[in-house]
């Protein structure tokens, strides 16, 4: 539930205009061209696994990067922008074994997009700026099964998603 002056400023200003919501995340972190020490960063430079493409990540190992892609949607008009948590959930995250982080790369999103909107505020301080936490698909699902000799088989369940799901919101 959003605390009821966010609440009431999104009706409002849903109420008299179009808002725009910013773009995709990966796309614009792909032009970067990151290697994998950028994804490792020093926090996790000595890291178990390969970290090459877990975006969300970022936001630990590279803020300043996923705070200056905020800054260009915010520049170039978007009311709204998302976090860069599209996967992270405990279910995603165990692609790269990193389970154990999904508060902290959760918070540490909301603070980059957080800084962005500050950031753009000094420059535009009439406008409104909401940050919208991002939740996306897992790297698995429960509706198909990966085994084709046993369609039944699922790798997670409609609990295991709920419970990763909730993890990831309960951050907040």
């Amino acid at each position: 539930m959003l605390p009821a002056v966010i609440g009431t400023a999104l009706h409002t200003a849903l109420s008299e205009r179009i808002l725009i919501l910013d773009g995709a995340m990966g796309t614009m972190i792909q032009r970067h061209e990151l290697t994998e020490s950028d994804y490792r960063g020093t926090e996790f430079a000595g890291h178990e696994s390969d970290l090459f493409g877990c975006n969300d990540l970022l936001s630990i190992t590279r803020p300043g990067l996923i705070e200056s892609i905020h800054k260009e949607y915010l520049e170039a008009g978007a009311d709204i922008i998302e976090t860069n948590t599209f996967n992270a959930t405990r279910i995603s995250l165990a692609d790269y074994h990193l389970e154990d982080q999904v508060r902290a790369i959760n918070l540490a999103a909301a603070k980059n997009a957080r800084a962005a909107v500050n950031a753009v505020l000094e420059k535009h301080p009439n406008r409104l700026y909401f940050v919208a936490g991002s939740i996306g698909p897992t790297s698995k699902t429960a509706s198909l099964s990966p085994d084709v000799n046993d369609p039944t088989f699922r790798e997670v369940s409609f609990e295991d998603l709920r419970a990763s799901y909730y993890e990831q919101v309960a951050v907040f």
